[in-house]
């Protein structure tokens, strides 16, 4: 609203079926990092303003100090963990959101079966 645009003007625009953005709005989906910076350069906006994120309610809430590798670690999670911890806070929220949504995806595709 604020960019005078309608739903339909910011799908065309990133490239998105205007049903799809309608849901993703709505809170129904999250939409794919790809999608999210499309958004962000439309409507000039931050992601973490899109996502509902508010940056002071999280800032020294958590610091990666307290997580250290277990024994029982691959390799794969040592190097995602060494990763995380050079990310913002803002970033790990957002990264927190995704694997909350991939987690959620996953097992709503289980109960398909």
């Amino acid at each position: 609203m604020r960019a005078g645009l309608t739903q339909e003007d910011v799908a065309e625009r990133i490239g998105m079926a205007s049903e799809v953005y309608g849901r993703m709005e709505r809170g129904q989906m999250l939409p794919r990092v790809e999608n999210l910076r499309r958004l962000c350069l439309v409507l000039n906006v931050p992601p973490h303003e899109l996502l509902g994120l508010d940056p002071d309610s999280f800032r020294g809430a958590f610091s990666w100090d307290e997580v250290k590798p277990r024994g029982d670690d691959t390799a794969d999670v040592r190097r995602l963990l060494r990763r995380l911890r050079k990310l913002s806070t803002n970033q790990v929220k957002l990264l927190s959101l995704i694997a909350g949504a991939m987690m959620n995806k996953g097992k709503a595709g289980k109960g398909k079966k």
